[in-house]
């Protein structure tokens, strides 16, 4: 079996690698491509250094099973041809294909089903506040069907890549040193500050970050449910939270909800405040599950609960989701 990664030198890509080299996957190759300012660099794995290659429109991906991409939208939308000429499963993290009808959209947790109808031979990895939030909402829809969903996301540095990271650390060191702070990747300073705004701001004055959390919920658990979301950019280096607020058919106990959480695949309750045990992102940094605590019945209404999540957005929220993904579809083999 031969797998590539698309975007291989980016966070998202080098989390690939690290997954991959953890996991034991039935693989004989593993071939990485980039653009052309990573192209020639090498990066060793399973013992071996493995050199770069350009993303070209070619036939590279003639003997490739399953490629692993993470590139951006653009990069997606123009090599998706070119990658699944030959028959490889090109499991996308952009969001070039996510609300396509014919391409599924999958959280291997939630609708492991779904990957095994991609007629296009795409498969969509959702977004990272979508995937943390709905692994958490899958064990509570167990028990009763949710009406609707709030949410305020504290969405990492990392979430805007390797780059937005460098650029907090560069502005603490900054301002530290009593210099300027360099803004480049996001609005304004980040670092001492919160920005309300993730992505460009649609008609309905909604950022698309938060429009997705909506469109996408919808789609992963065939549901009608409505998701109305505030995205924020927090000071935090990795590792994405949420506050979330349902509201279900019957009314659902915290008991109840409480044992959902600690039983469903994917998800760590961390859940007793009266000993100050809750998420942070201090500890779900480099970490695999959605870690859920804080959990309270809504004060508004007899049908609501409350709780608060964390997860590692470049793992679960990106990477590892895709690898998941690809070892649903390996299981069929």
């Amino acid at each position: 079996m031969k797998i590539a990664i698309v975007g291989v030198s980016g966070a998202v890509g080098q989390e690939f690698l690290k997954i991959l080299e953890e996991r034991a996957l039935p693989m004989d190759e593993l071939q990485l491509f980039g653009s052309a300012r990573s192209a020639g660099r090498t990066y060793r794995f399973r013992g071996q250094d493995l050199t770069v290659r350009l993303l070209q429109h070619n036939d590279d991906f003639r003997d490739v099973d399953f490629a692993l991409v993470s590139a951006g939208a653009g990069t997606s939308r123009e090599y998706a041809g070119t990658i699944t000429r030959y028959g490889a499963v090109m499991i996308d993290n952009s969001s070039a294909f996510r609300m396509d009808p014919d391409v599924p959209l999958v959280i291997p947790e939630v609708n492991p089903e779904d990957a095994r109808n991609a007629p296009r031979r795409i498969i969509a990895n959702p977004n990272c506040t979508t995937i943390q939030m709905v692994v958490a909402l899958h064990a509570i829809e167990k028990l009763s069907h949710i009406r609707r969903v709030h949410v305020s996301t504290y969405q990492s540095a990392s979430g805007a890549g390797a780059s937005g990271m460098a650029e907090l650390e560069a502005q603490y060191a900054e301002l530290g040193a009593g210099k300027e702070p360099t803004v480049e990747k996001f609005a304004y300073q980040l670092a001492y500050n919160l920005i309300p705004h993730i992505d460009v701001f649609t008609d309905n004055d909604y950022t698309k970050e938060e429009m997705k959390m909506h469109h996408e919920t919808r789609k992963i658990m065939h549901s009608d449910l409505s998701v109305s979301a505030t995205c924020v950019r927090v000071p935090v280096m990795r590792a994405h939270s949420e506050s979330v607020w349902l509201e279900t058919e019957r009314p659902v106990s915290v008991a109840e909800a409480r044992e959902a959480f600690a039983a469903a695949p994917g998800v760590v309750l961390m859940d007793r405040p009266g000993e100050k045990v809750y998420p942070m992102p201090l500890f779900a940094a480099g970490e695999d599950p959605v870690y859920v605590g804080r959990i309270r019945k809504d004060l508004t209404s007899d049908n609501g609960l409350t709780f608060w999540c964390v997860s590692d957005q470049i793992r679960k929220g990106a990477a590892l989701n895709a690898v998941q993904i690809l070892e649903t579809l390996l299981s069929d083999l």
